[in-house]
């Protein structure tokens, strides 16, 4: 390669990784307060059975990690604390299927309510909001998940 490429072909594939790491972010939103990570996940699970919803499954994300970690030989502690509530909304999810069946990729739904172990007395909620993409009702559809979802968490951040 002629060295007078290398420079700009660096700067390329710079480009290329911050967009692409940019764009694993696209859509997940990430919220904090202070508080009790038991707490905090109790109001995202009244917030959400308050809609009248049911939470399908709790995945114990942190307690998976430390478990398999273990087995694979690798100690770093990521979480203090980790859960993924997973849960569907009848009227929401029918009509954003309704709109486009492909939409199914989308549902259920899911917040993460978590830890970090160097940051004492603060607990992150965080969820992927679908985009509005497709059809003006599938767009539509989708926005309404998104709201759904930045309603659970605004509720439980109170």
């Amino acid at each position: 390669m002629n060295p007078r490429w290398i420079r700009p072909w660096l700067l390329i594939v710079a480009m290329l990784l911050a967009a692409s790491s940019q764009a694993a972010q696209t859509g997940v939103v990430v919220r904090s307060v202070k508080g009790d990570f038991a707490e905090v996940k109790e109001r995202v699970l009244f917030a959400v059975e308050g809609r009248g919803l049911v939470v399908n499954y709790t995945a114990h994300i942190g307690a998976m990690l430390e478990r398999t970690g273990k087995d694979i030989g690798r100690s770093r502690v990521i979480y203090r604390d980790a859960q993924l509530l997973e849960f569907c909304s009848a009227a929401v999810s029918r009509a954003t299927m309704e709109a486009d069946p492909r939409n199914i990729v989308f549902c259920p739904y899911s917040i993460a309510v978590y830890t970090l172990p160097t940051e004492a007395g603060k607990v992150y909620i965080a969820y992927r909001k679908p985009p509005a993409a497709g059809s003006d009702q599938s767009a539509q559809a989708l926005r309404a998940v998104g709201k759904l979802l930045d309603d659970i968490a605004d509720e439980a951040l109170k």
